[in-house]
């Protein structure tokens, strides 16, 4: 049977997204068998390979800000619906802004994360509490979701899998975490390393409250997302104020 030339056009086009799909979706299949054959890297390892040009290409924002390289504490400011990942860092009077990040990837909407598989980016105050140097996703730094806050209240409403495993990481595709691209990540990565996971904090915000109220998501109205929001709101407006 011959097969018309419109034909070899479709497969190619499905041959094409099917490779591309692949590239995407399939890293946590592929990365895992590429680990296991090349060996697996080490946070030593990683900031060997990518922390010089890392760190040459951060330092020209901090002689810009005044801010001596590495900075005592690092404030890292995410904004959902502007895709914006903010870097702060001390001075001696207080806190300067070196530069933004764009957020690439996020899945879900405003409003915080409330349940494993709801596809949600959390919102609220969190810390570092490990960098990976072997993410599927480049390299990735695990936030401590869930905290204390969230564990209270998914607790009191009887939500016994909050989530957990979120990240910010490099490449442009997230379910729940926040892509930032492979460039980015290695330089906060590199920076967090050099600065220390217990003076890094990163806030998560629904938007800028700085510009706006935050308000809760018609319909998914919960009192203590009030609270949470007022603790937002007062992280951010410590930098907005500068």
């Amino acid at each position: 049977m011959k097969i018309s030339s419109s034909t070899h056009v479709s497969m190619a086009v499905v041959g094409i997204a099917l490779l591309i799909l692949l590239s995407i979706y399939g890293r946590v299949l592929w990365v895992p068998v590429y680990q296991k054959v090349v060996g697996k890297e080490t946070i030593s390892s990683v900031i060997e390979k990518y922390g010089e040009n890392a760190e040459n290409r951060l330092k020209p924002y901090f002689d810009n800000a005044g801010i001596p390289y590495p900075p005592k504490e690092v404030k890292l400011l995410a904004i959902k619906d502007e895709k914006k990942l903010e870097l702060w860092v001390t001075s001696d009077n207080g806190f300067k802004k070196i530069k933004n990040y764009p957020i690439r990837a996020a899945s879900g909407v405003s409003g915080p994360k409330l349940m494993e598989g709801d596809k949600q980016v959390p919102e609220g105050i969190y810390r570092i509490v490990g960098l990976n140097p072997n993410s599927s996703y480049h390299l990735s730094m695990k936030l401590n979701y869930p905290n204390e806050f969230d564990l209270y209240h998914a607790n009191n409403e009887g939500r016994s899998n909050p989530g957990t495993n979120i990240f910010i990481h490099g490449k442009a595709l997230s379910i729940g975490c926040l892509a930032i691209g492979d460039s980015a990540i290695e330089e906060l990565f590199t920076l967090v390393y050099k600065v220390g996971i217990k003076n890094t904090e990163v806030v998560i915000s629904p938007s800028d409250p700085g510009k706006a109220p935050l308000f809760q998501t018609v319909g998914n109205e919960k009192p203590w997302i009030t609270a949470l929001y007022k603790s937002i709101t007062t992280e951010f407006i410590k930098y907005r104020e500068m």
